[in-house]
């Protein structure tokens, strides 16, 4: 949310805060400040100027040449703008100028015509978000006087980060209440010029009814009518007759401006200052088009059309809520108003709206919609219940001092669920266990009662806490208002060491444990955690999504292979060489007909590049299969234990086979040309090491190969292995080294496996060390060169014990795999 710093100011007089330490506060507190815009210093370059005339561009349609008084003599300036008219005051940037954006202001020849600085908008200046055309200023100026004089902008705007569970700091107001020294009791709402007083507003008469309610002839006339009361607790009107409508005064469009509003007219500004003030969305209706001089709030009929105020023909359905006048819809309740009765300049009777919708409804129009507003943002996280009266006769005020007019008739209150506060009880014992240091209920009442929550005396141990209405969305429980004393004391004021509690009796989640396991062997490995998004291109996932965040991405993952991919190749076109990734998160697969689909967690990881870092001396080696292998090792006794292998992709089922269960990635479990399978002990295929294909990846000519690996994790996790502590040995190891002839289609792994199961109890340790295939070799054979170590526990071992346990393992070699010593 953007934050004007003056206009917390003016609600918080006893603030002395700088702009820095008003950020500084507000993180400490939760809501960090994403970045600050000193306005004088961003627009000093910019003068206020009056085009004296417009001349049509000889060589261009949609661009006119102006004479621009800059108070300096005068300037040409060739502007696009198409709201550009003589006799208009408008944001200059001279020649020199620097824009908000950067970019520098010099002479140019724009299709022949020589420009002298440019013309602004408001979204070029930063002050706002239309790009349509340009800034158009109102009021008396002086050509050539800075424009953040003119404007009254020597100010800063703050960008505030809102959490969604704190509607109540969307506005000047609640973000005043947290940063003023004395909290609620130091807030006021600043005055306003011209206005009729507040003793007037006071005097307005107020009739309420549960579901209708209606004024007299002479009195307005107005119904108001509320058929849709689980989706509107409240709603009130209010008529404001002979309204000029007209430019808003400097100071409205100052304050509007530095908070990056739009000024419009006075009373549409009038509505948005309320917003921006005080929260409230409202919205103001021109009577004399409202049919029947009746509002509805009613369920919108399927199909039914509104054109709304952005110009867009809607269609509405059955579970939108309208709001009606005696004939069609005249808004989309909580969204965005109706362009039939909408404020015009020969408007002089407005009804002005202010209501309270159910959140959720109005954040499931948004969606469907497709439309995102102000007031949007702040129903679908809840406004004050009790704040509607306020401010409603605070707009009222606004356009009375703006636009003249009066209040014809009450004001009309239609609340079908009238709104009761909460209590909640607190207690200091509880407050204690949880944040581990002691709160007396003075304190208590310290850190809370500025903040609108009313406490009572402590009995029996606890403190009943009443709610005010703009935090009941979020407060609900005790543990709410603990957080709330924890953060209003300040989480950097508690002691290092805190007072004793007692942990949690729930265990940790096994497939939680072996996640960080899992981290923690790979990130030992040198390999570095991705975050990617879940969402998907056609093609690369099943499970259609009901409300995409983009139509190119509307489905869920099957893989976690393809995102790993993106981010190597982003890494690629950076120059980043030396890639290893690794991610565990969800996929998803469509489930049988007419069951939801199936979730799965998978852990994924993709290598590329050098196996150690380069050096003058050596040019290094890249990755290759074995370090994959190596990686899908590690995984495979991590997530699978003694229950899991890793198998050379040969041992895959020939073609024709029925399919192995549980596939995790189709597009490499397709590829049988290199590479490994992790499987369990009934042979189901748990993930697949390998390369990329080549439609997964491009890459560029100097690429290495590219390895993946994915593996879909089991459930129901897997317990830590038990960690068994063995002294060192006391008596030294006797090795023997084996040159063996194996066949190029027997995997060494099975070599391994048989030595380990016939070598007996006193075999430490068996390894490879070496290959060799070539002159000498037999066609068909390869020498696999493998060194087995023995040790005994209580004595040294004789050579003729090592020497007979070696015999017996090259008999069984020979027997059963048909493997001999090479050169006997």
């Amino acid at each position: 949310m953007n934050v004007s710093y003056r206009w917390l100011r003016a609600l918080a007089p006893d603030l002395r805060d700088t702009p820095e330490e008003v950020a500084e506060r507000l993180a400490g507190l939760g809501y960090p400040v994403e970045g600050s815009v000193q306005l004088s210093e961003a627009l000093g370059d910019m003068v206020v100027a009056r085009v004296r005339a417009v001349h049509p561009h000889p060589d261009a349609d949609r661009l006119v040449v102006c004479e621009v008084d800059d108070g300096a003599g005068g300037v040409q300036v060739v502007c696009g703008a198409p709201n550009v008219q003589p006799g208009g005051w408008y944001p200059l940037a001279p020649v020199g100028a620097t824009l908000p954006g950067g970019m520098r202001i010099g002479k140019a020849k724009l299709r022949g015509q020589l420009s002298h600085g440019m013309l602004c908008s408001e979204r070029e200046l930063g002050l706002g978000r239309d790009e349509s055309g340009l800034m158009e200023l109102t009021g008396d100026f002086t050509a050539g006087a800075p424009l953040v004089d003119a404007l009254g902008l020597n100010d800063v705007r703050m960008d505030v980060e809102i959490t969604s569970n704190r509607p109540d700091l969307l506005s000047h107001r609640g973000i005043a209440r947290e940063v003023a020294p004395d909290g609620e009791d130091g807030l006021l709402l600043p005055p306003v010029p011209g206005s009729p007083g507040t003793d007037t507003l006071a005097a307005v008469p107020m009739v309420t009814s549960g579901f209708e309610v209606s004024s007299p002839p002479d009195e307005g006339g107005v119904t108001i009518r509320i058929e849709a009361p689980d989706r509107c607790p409240a709603y009130l009107g209010l008529v404001v007759s002979g309204v000029s409508v007209g430019p808003s005064p400097h100071w409205l469009q100052t304050r509007l401006r530095a908070a990056g509003a739009r000024p419009i007219n006075n009373v549409v500004d009038a509505t948005n200052y309320v917003l921006l003030e005080m929260g409230h969305p409202l919205h103001a209706f021109d009577l004399e088009r409202v049919v029947d001089r009746t509002v509805v709030v009613r369920r919108a009929a399927p199909g039914e059309p509104i054109r709304t105020l952005d110009g867009e023909d809607r269609k509405l359905n059955e579970e939108m809520l309208a709001i009606c006048d005696g004939e069609r819809p005249i808004a989309v309740a909580g969204v965005i108003g109706g362009e039939d009765s909408e404020v015009r300049a020969d408007t002089t009777e407005i009804l002005l709206e202010c209501a309270l919708f159910k959140p959720g409804p109005i954040r499931a129009t948004r969606k469907a919609l497709g439309l995102s507003t102000d007031a949007s943002y702040r129903f679908e996280r809840g406004v004050d219940p009790e704040g509607l009266q306020e401010a409603i006769l605070r707009a009222a005020e606004l356009i009375l001092a703006t636009g003249g007019g009066h209040i014809r008739g009450p004001l009309l209150e239609v609340r079908p669920q009238p709104f009761a506060r909460t209590e909640v009880e607190l207690r200091p014992a509880r407050i204690e266990q949880i944040l581990g240091v002691p709160f007396e209920p003075a304190r208590i009442r310290e850190i809370l009662v500025p903040l609108g929550f009313r406490t009572g005396e402590e009995e029996n141990g606890s403190i009943r806490v009443e709610i005010p209405g703009f935090r009941s969305w979020d407060v609900t429980r005790e543990v709410d208002l603990v957080e709330e004393i924890a953060r209003r004391h300040g989480y950097d004021e508690f002691p290092e060491t805190l007072g004793a509690f007692r942990p949690g009796t729930v265990p940790e989640d096994p497939l939680f444990d072996l996640e960080d396991r899992l981290r923690t062997e790979l990130v030992a490995r040198g390999l570095f955690e991705a975050h990617t998004l879940a969402f998907a291109p056609k093609g690369e996932g099943e499970v259609e999504i009901a409300n995409p965040v983009s139509t190119e991405e509307r489905f869920l993952r099957t893989s976690l292979v393809p995102g790993l991919l993106r981010r190597l190749e982003y890494n690629l076109a950076r120059g980043n060489r030396d890639v290893r990734l690794f991610e565990i998160g969800t996929v998803f697969r469509e489930g049988p007909k007419g069951e939801l689909p199936r979730e799965g967690t998978h852990l994924a990881l993709v290598l590329h590049g050098l196996r150690s870092p380069r050096h003058w001396g050596d040019d290094g080696a890249a990755l290759d299969l074995w370090d994959l292998r190596g990686c899908a090792e590690v995984v495979a006794a991590t997530a699978g234990g003694a229950a899991w292998e890793v198998r050379p992709v040969l041992n895959l089922p020939d073609e024709g086979a029925p399919e192995p269960a549980s596939p995790t990635t189709p597009r490499l479990a397709e590829s049988r040309d290199g590479g490994y399978l992790v499987v369990d002990r009934e042979g189901l295929v748990r993930g697949r090491a390998g390369p990329a294909e080549d439609d997964e990846v491009e890459l560029p000519p100097w690429a290495s190969p590219v390895w993946v690996l994915e593996v879909e994790l089991p459930a129901t996790g897997l317990p830590a292995a038990e960690t068994v502590f063995s002294p060192m040995p006391a008596h030294p190891s006797v090795e023997r080294d084996l040159a063996l002839l194996v066949d190029r289609n027997c995997p060494v792994g099975n070599v391994l496996a048989l030595i380990e199961s016939e070598a007996g109890a006193q075999l430490e340790g068996v390894e490879v060390f070496d290959l060799y295939e070539g002159k000498g070799i037999p066609d068909g054979k390869i020498s696999v060169a493998i060194r087995v170590r023995y040790r005994a526990a209580d004595r040294t071992l004789k050579d003729e014990e090592v020497d007979r346990a070696v015999a017996h393992l090259v008999r069984k070699l020979e027997e059963e795999m048909g493997v001999g010593i090479r050169g006997s």
